[in-house]
C-alpha cells in the first residue's frame, strides 16, 4: 500500500523527537490514528495517551512541556473535539511553553458547505496560536509540520495543524523541485541569547549602588539556580518567587522569601516595600501593586522575551537574554557587598514567617484546617517529588505552606489560572517522569468540574509507571472557596450560597470503585498518618480531606479597602459569619495596612 499522508505526518513528528501524544479519537482524525496504529505495529510508534476529555489532553501536553522542556503535543478530532482543546492551549501560551495541537477537519471537498462538524479552526485558533495552518494538499504538510514545530519550540509558543479527513488518507508525495512548491526540513538548536557588553556596565552600576536589593524570579530563571544564588550572595539580596518560579529555588535558603502577590508571604511583601533596587529575572509576575512604588527602586530586568521587559515596573536597564548566560556575564562585574544587614534582616523575617505559617496551620478549625493539609505534606515529600496545584483556595496553601526542597518540581496554571489543571498536570508529569512520586492538590470544585473523570485515566495507565506513587489530595469543603472569599473581601458581599454551594461527593470511595486507593480524613490528627500511608501505597491514592471553608486565604497584607469589604460582607448577613469571624478577626487586626 502506498504511503498515506498521515503516515508521513507520524514519521515527521518522530523526526522532530515527539514521543508522546495526549488525545481523544474521532472520525475527523482517524487517518492519523490509523498511521499511529501502523507505526506501532512496526515497532516505531508514538505513545498515545487516551484522555477522558480533549481539554485535559491539552493540559497534559502543557504540563509535559513544563516538566520536560520539550514540545507538548495534543490531538483531537475536528469540530467539538478541537474546541475542547482551547483552554489548555491558552494555558500553555500564557505560561510560555511549547505546544502543538493537532486537529481533524471535515473533508476539504465540503469546506464552506456548512457541513457537519465543519468549523473554521484556523480562525478559532488564531489568537492562541503563534502559527496555525489548515493543510489542503499532501505536499503542503511537510513544511507546515516543520514550521509549526520549529515556531513552537523556538518561540515557546502554541501552534496548530488542522488536517482535513480526505487529505490524511491521500497518497503522500514529496514536494517536487518546481515552482509552486517548497521543501523544508526538521531540526532546531536553541541559541544562547546574551545582551551586548555595553549593557552590563549599566546593570552592574545600578546593582552595586543599591543598599537594599530585592530579586524577583519566575519560571524563566529555571536553569540559572546557581547563578541566582551567587548573585543574591554578592548583592546581599533577598529573593522572592513568582508562583511559576516556586520550584526554582528551595525554600530552605535563608534569603528566599517565598511567593509574592495575593498568594504571597509577608517577607516578600515587606522586602518589596523596603528595597531601593530591584532585579527581575525571567518573570512576568502580573500584580504590579506588589512591586515597589514607582521611583522607590532602580530596576534591572532580564528576560528571554523582549515583550516582557519593562512591562510591570519602570526598568532602568532592560537585558534581553537567557537568565543563566546573562547572569554569567554580569556576575564578574559585581562587587560583594560588605554590609549584610539587609539580607540578615530578611533571613530573620523569613524564620519568623515560617513559625507564623506553622502556627496558622496548627490552629483549630472545623473540622480540618486546610493549611495543615499542605503543612503536613511538605516535610514528608521525597526530594524528587513533583507537586501540582489547582487554582482556587488550595493554591494559597500550595504557595505558602508547601516548603519546596531542592530537586522537587512544582507547577500550576499560572497566567490563565484555570480551574481543572491539577490532575491533568499531574498525569502529564507522571508520564514524563514515571519514576518520580507526583502529588496533585485539588479543590472539590475542580474535581467535580473535570478532574474526577481523569482518575479513570490514572486507573487505565498507572501500572505502566515505574513508581506507583500518585496522590490526588482533595480539599472537600463543599464551597467554591476562592470565589467565596473574593465575594467577601473584594466586593464586600456576603457569601452567595446559590452560586457557591457544591455537593458533597465521596471522592475517596469513587477512587476505590475504579481500583485506586481511597483515604478519607476528617480529623486533623489523622493527617500525618494519612500522608504517610498515601506515600507508601502500592497504587495511586485519592486523599480526601474534609476542610474548613472559613479559613481565610488573605493576602500577606490586607489593605484598608479589603478589610472594609470583608467586614461589610459580615454585616450584610453572611451565613457563615460566626465561624469566619472567629477564624479571621485577629489576623485582620494585625495585618491591616493603609
Amino acid at each position: 500500500m502506498a504511503k498515506q499522508t498521515s503516515d508521513f505526518f507520524v514519521e515527521r513528528l518522530k523526526a522532530w523527537g515527539v514521543t508522546r501524544i495526549y488525545g481523544y479519537s474521532g472520525d475527523g482524525i482517524n487517518g492519523v490514528l490509523g498511521a499511529l496504529q501502523r507505526a506501532e505495529a512496526q515497532g516505531d510508534g508514538i505513545e498515545f495517551i487516551q484522555v477522558r476529555h480533549e481539554e485535559m489532553a491539552a493540559f497534559m501536553a502543557s504540563a509535559h512541556a513544563k516538566f520536560t522542556g520539550e514540545l507538548g503535543v495534543c490531538l483531537s478530532t475536528g469540530g467539538p473535539g478541537a474546541t475542547h482543546l482551547i483552554t489548555g492551549m491558552y494555558d500553555a501560551k500564557l505560561d510560555h511553553v511549547p505546544l502543538l495541537a493537532i486537529a481533524g477537519q471535515a473533508e476539504s471537498t465540503v469546506r464552506g458547505a456548512n457541513y457537519q462538524q465543519e468549523l473554521n479552526l484556523d480562525r478559532l485558533f488564531a489568537d492562541v496560536c503563534g502559527y496555525v495552518q489548515e493543510v489542503s494538499a499532501p505536499a503542503q504538510l511537510r513544511h507546515v509540520t516543520d514550521r509549526a514545530i520549529r515556531i513552537a519550540i523556538a518561540n515557546r509558543d502554541v501552534t496548530a495543524i488542522v488536517l482535513p479527513k480526505d487529505v490524511q488518507d491521500e497518497p503522500y508525495q514529496d514536494p517536487p523541485l518546481q515552482h509552486g512548491f517548497t521543501r523544508s526540513g526538521p531540526g532546531y538548536v536553541r541559541p544562547q541569547v546574551v545582551p551586548p557588553a555595553s549593557a552590563f556596565a549599566q546593570a552592574a552600576e545600578i546593582l552595586d549602588s543599591g543598599q537594599k536589593v530585592a530579586i524577583l524570579i519566575g519560571a524563566g530563571a529555571r536553569g540559572a539556580e546557581a547563578q541566582v544564588i551567587e548573585i543574591a550572595d554578592r548583592l546581599g539580596a533577598g529573593v522572592a518567587k513568582a508562583l511559576l518560579g516556586k520550584d526554582v529555588l528551595a525554600d530552605d535558603l535563608p534569603f528566599v522569601t517565598g511567593a509574592i502577590g495575593l498568594l504571597g508571604t509577608k517577607p516578600s511583601s515587606d522586602m518589596m516595600a523596603g528595597c531601593d533596587t530591584l532585579l527581575m529575572i525571567g518573570t512576568g509576575f502580573p500584580w504590579a501593586e506588589f512591586l515597589p512604588k514607582e521611583g522607590q527602586a532602580r530596576a534591572v530586568q532580564i528576560d528571554i522575551d523582549p515583550a516582557m521587559l519593562g512591562l510591570r515596573y519602570p526598568v532602568e536597564c532592560n537585558l534581553h537574554g537567557g537568565a543563566a548566560e546573562t547572569l554569567d556575564a554580569l556576575l564578574p562585574l559585581l562587587q560583594r557587598k560588605a554590609d549584610r544587614s539587609w539580607q540578615e534582616g530578611i533571613a530573620h523575617e523569613v524564620t519568623k514567617w515560617w513559625k507564623t505559617i506553622e502556627e496558622r496551620a496548627m490552629a483549630e478549625a472545623n473540622p480540618v484546617n486546610p493549611q495543615r493539609v499542605v503543612w503536613e505534606m511538605s516535610p514528608r515529600l521525597p526530594a524528587n517529588a513533583i507537586v501540582t496545584s489547582d487554582s482556587g483556595s488550595c493554591a494559597n496553601w500550595y504557595a505558602r505552606d508547601y516548603r519546596v526542597k531542592a530537586g522537587q518540581r512544582a507547577s500550576l496554571s499560572g497566567g490563565l489560572a484555570s480551574m481543572g489543571a491539577a490532575v491533568p498536570y499531574a498525569i502529564g508529569a507522571k508520564f514524563a517522569h514515571p519514576d518520580r512520586p507526583v502529588v496533585a492538590l485539588v479543590g472539590d470544585g475542580a474535581m467535580q468540574m473535570n478532574n474526577m473523570a481523569e482518575l479513570i485515566t490514572v486507573a487505565k495507565y498507572w501500572q505502566r509507571w515505574a513508581d506507583p506513587r500518585f496522590i490526588v489530595c482533595v480539599f472537600n469543603n463543599q464551597d467554591l472557596n476562592e470565589v467565596t472569599w473574593e465575594q467577601r473581601v473584594m466586593e464586600g458581599n456576603p457569601r452567595f450560597p446559590t452560586t457557591q454551594d457544591i455537593p458533597d461527593v465521596p471522592y475517596a470511595r469513587f477512587a476505590e470503585l475504579i481500583g485506586l486507593q481511597g483515604i478519607h480524613v476528617d480529623t486533623p490528627d489523622a493527617l500525618g498518618d494519612a500522608w504517610d500511608a498515601a506515600l507508601r501505597a502500592d497504587r495511586p491514592v485519592v486523599l480526601e480531606v474534609k476542610t474548613d471553608p472559613d479559613v481565610a486565604p488573605f493576602p500577606p497584607h490586607l489593605t484598608l479597602a479589603q478589610a472594609k469589604g470583608f467586614l461589610s460582607s459580615m454585616l450584610k448577613g453572611d451565613a457563615g459569619r460566626g465561624g469566619v469571624i472567629k477564624e479571621t478577626v485577629r489576623q485582620i487586626a494585625k495585618e491591616i495596612t493603609g
